[in-house]
């Protein structure tokens, strides 16, 4: 074998194992995951109110209490800008909250990311989206391009998850500890504060998201049964319509409200759970400047009082 022969070979095999490092460098998780929580419109009823949207900060605590960092998502910014946002972050939290869920500028930025996360994942591009009780009614409406909400008397209640055959092998409860599911099935400790649901009739009926999800859970307000955890079957998309934020991090005097040591574990699974899968997307900023600067960090939250239904809330422009 010749000297040129012997670099030529040298040469190939150098080059296959740099290609064979970047490959297992892109499939190691992510260890610095950033997730965007998108911001709604500020009610006129609120006293605090300054500028036109916010986000409330039992979700930041939520998912920095997993290993998380946040960046706020804003709800007046152009698609352009929705499409750079969506390059950097990792995963998207819709969050609970009170406004129109089909006229919203919160609707109209979750709809761009939805169809975002859609084509990314269709492409290969792993990008989880978690959506809670308002968030969770966004997707469905996203899902199947139409409001099949439904009025129930869930305003204010702690209620335990009536499970589906599917829950045991789902993605998000299947590495759940046996206590908790057990807990989770038996006990009062989801929070639920929402007067309109899914209903499993209207579920039931929809081929778009019969075909879309499964669930994983359901409830009743003792008339209408309705869904409360779903996932999505082949998208990294999961929905609740109960409040696992809320145990450890609010504090107003509902009957709803649980603190319980199973409500908090119930909590920190979910979030856990969540960032978990944020960690699987590789997006991130151009530079540690621009990540900085994205960062909610930036903002400080406003404190509401403890009777508040949010103790505090990070507001924007």
């Amino acid at each position: 074998m010749s000297l040129s022969t012997e670099a030529g070979i040298a040469a190939l095999l150098a080059a296959a194992a740099l290609l064979c490092s970047v490959a297992a460098a892109d499939s190691l998780p992510n260890q610095r995951p950033v997730v965007g929580v998108l911001a709604q419109e500020i009610l006129p009823e609120d006293p605090f109110a300054a500028g036109s949207s916010y986000i409330a900060a039992c979700y930041v605590k939520y998912l920095e209490s997993a290993g998380a960092r946040v960046v706020p998502i804003r709800i007046n910014r152009t698609e352009e800008e929705y499409v750079q946002i969506f390059s950097t972050i990792n995963g998207l939290l819709l969050p609970g909250g009170n406004v129109d869920t089909e006229t919203s500028l919160s609707t109209r930025a979750a709809k761009i990311f939805y169809r975002l996360a859609l084509k990314a994942n269709n492409a290969g591009d792993y990008f989880p989206i978690w959506g809670t009780c308002q968030g969770f009614q966004q997707l469905t409406l996203l899902t199947a391009d139409r409001n099949l909400l439904t009025v129930t008397d869930t305003r204010s209640a702690a209620l335990p998850l009536n499970f589906t055959a599917d829950s045991s092998s789902s993605r998000l409860f299947r590495n759940f500890p046996a206590d908790l599911m057990r807990s989770l099935s038996e006990d009062n400790i989801t929070a639920n504060f929402h007067s309109w649901s899914l209903s499993l009739q209207n579920f039931s009926r929809n081929g778009k998201l019969k075909r879309f999800y499964k669930v994983l859970s359901t409830n009743t307000d003792g008339t209408t049964d309705f869904i409360s955890t779903m996932e999505a079957r082949h998208y990294p998309f999961y929905a609740v319509q109960w409040h696992p934020e809320k145990s450890p991090f609010e504090w107003v005097d509902k009957p709803g409200m649980v603190h319980s040591t199973q409500a908090v574990r119930a909590s920190f699974y979910t979030a856990s759970f969540f960032v978990s899968e944020a960690m699987k997307n590789q997006h991130k900023f151009s530079s540690p400047a621009e990540e900085e600067q994205a960062l909610i960090y930036n903002f400080s939250p406003v404190f509401r009082g403890i009777s508040s239904i949010f103790v505090q809330k990070y507001y924007f422009d």
